[in-house]
């Protein structure tokens, strides 16, 4: 595309290649498989669904907090099948993913906050409950057939996560950011490391051994 080859990650499932549902995609994060929709899914799109899941909201808190940018518009179809993967020029935080996954779980925005008492703005975004399961759904099944799967064996209520990992810098091969998002109960984290391998094997340990700790130290 444009000179641009786009991969699945090294060790991509061949059980999880040819025709597949979006939810072994999101599992397997498939990336071949959502840029394929790129003639199908604008930009357009892309930033009306992140709002409503509250990426971009205004957030008035004591601490520095960056709430996300995705853009309405791209510059070519590298990346416009970029932006598809979460890359490109989309930007997002650690606050922006725990407040995404909370949303998700929640089946409404959630606005972070520092304390409890703390006013927030209202939410600008709308998750319908349809949606909102189809995406509880999606993000289970990374844990219980994807890229989560350490997650799998971890005590407690079951957990929904989501990995991610983004090329970035000069380098050949690329460096990669690797992420995880994940919900347990009422507690919605997520994991960025700066530069590391993937968000299941760099990301992925970080997470189950903080909910494990989390929990220990829940009253």
């Amino acid at each position: 595309m444009d000179g641009y080859r786009f991969t699945n990650v090294p060790g991509y499932p061949a059980s999880a290649l040819g025709p597949i549902t979006l939810t072994t995609a999101l599992a397997n994060s498939c990336n071949t498989a959502l840029i394929a929709d790129r003639d199908e899914v604008p930009m357009t799109a892309v930033a009306a669904a992140a709002a409503d899941l509250g990426l971009g909201a205004v957030w008035d808190m004591p601490v520095t907090a960056f709430s996300d940018s995705v853009p309405d518009t791209v510059d070519s179809d590298t990346e416009h099948a970029a932006s598809l993967i979460g890359q490109g020029r989309v930007l997002v935080s650690p606050a922006t993913m725990a407040a995404f996954a909370g949303t998700v779980a929640q089946g409404a925005p959630v606005i972070p906050r520092i304390v409890a008492e703390q006013p927030v703005p209202a939410p600008t975004g709308t998750i319908q409950p349809s949606e909102a399961q189809a995406l509880q759904d999606m993000m289970r099944a990374v844990v219980t057939e994807g890229g989560a799967s350490i997650l799998a064996d971890n005590p407690g209520p079951p957990i929904i996560a989501k990995t991610g990992t983004a090329e970035f810098g000069t380098q050949d091969p690329l460096q990669t950011h690797v992420w995880m998002m994940a919900v347990q109960g009422d507690l919605a984290v997520a994991v960025f490391v700066e530069e590391g391998e993937l968000g299941s094997t760099t990301a992925g340990p970080i997470m189950d051994a903080f909910l494990t700790r989390a929990r220990d130290l829940s009253p």
